[in-house]
């Protein structure tokens, strides 16, 4: 008898859910210039905190690394943005405010995903991202690297760019990771990023079966003036209210692609 209870135990414990890591990660994939992008996401994390099952938040706006989790939920903005290390010049706080407060004003930590700046330039020069992402992949990243820079890049520039973004979204797949221990099976670990780090077919996903393979991945993006209809890639596409189309190319046409070394983290990679 003792036989079959063993290996009833065994099948038991194998078909058990894990409890280290939350049961999904919802990737939500903005464009940085349209406001409703973040309002919506905005909503969508009051509302989860508000049913009990926002278990974090992990944001490519603050370096991994970063937290809000030694700070209360009555903590005042100025120490939640010191506790984030907030780049303004890059990520203008009051786009992003309401995203990150809240998760805060509802006790829920707050984590930043993104590679710190000063990993940047190593990334840059490592062959090893290379072959991080499947062939298909890579050829996307360097299609969306050199047109979101306006074709200016030189094509020698093209592959360590698609270094960094590669070794970025890691970043954010080591930082969901991390962020979904401790979390109950019902629970959800929310990403905020640009479209490319959220989508299937280019961004964190690709990372996140290895790292957290218990984790059930849903893209979500948003429609924007940049695109005609829903974009690959992502397993929900919501309507958004558009804002008027900039032309980001137009300045470095006129004055030409200056040389690249480490760039803004919020103008280096596609979005």
């Amino acid at each position: 008898m003792r036989r079959p209870l063993l290996a009833l135990f065994l099948l038991a414990v194998l078909l058990m859910p894990p409890l280290a890591l939350a049961q999904s990660a919802w990737l939500f994939g903005e464009r940085h210039d349209h406001a409703d992008h973040q309002r919506q996401t905005a909503v969508a994390v009051q509302r989860l905190a508000a049913q009990g099952r926002l278990h974090a938040l992990v944001l490519e706006m603050a370096e991994r690394g970063r937290s809000t989790s030694g700070l209360g939920a009555d903590a005042a903005e100025t120490a939640v943005r010191d506790a984030l290390a907030w780049n303004e010049a890059g990520w203008p706080w009051q786009r992003y405010r309401d995203v990150v407060m809240n998760a805060v004003r509802a006790g829920v930590p707050v984590y930043g995903g993104n590679l710190p700046r000063s990993l940047l330039r190593e990334a840059m020069q490592q062959p090893r991202w290379d072959q991080l992402v499947p062939p298909e992949a890579h050829a996307r990243l360097l299609e969306a690297v050199r047109e979101g820079h306006c074709n200016l890049l030189p094509e020698a520039q093209l592959v360590p760019m698609v270094r960094m973004q590669i070794a970025r979204d890691f970043s954010l797949a080591q930082a969901l990771a991390g962020a979904a221990a401790g979390a109950q099976p019902e629970a959800i670990v929310l990403m905020l990023a640009g479209a490319a780090h959220a989508s299937q077919e280019t961004g964190v996903p690709l990372h996140l079966g290895t790292l957290a393979v218990p984790l059930q991945v849903r893209s979500i993006g948003y429609a924007s003036s940049y695109s005609e209809g829903a974009e690959p890639g992502f397993d929900e596409w919501r309507p958004a209210q558009a804002e008027p189309p900039q032309d980001h190319c137009a300045a470095l046409r006129e004055r030409g692609m200056p040389a690249v070394t480490v760039p803004a983290a919020s103008a280096s990679t596609p979005r």
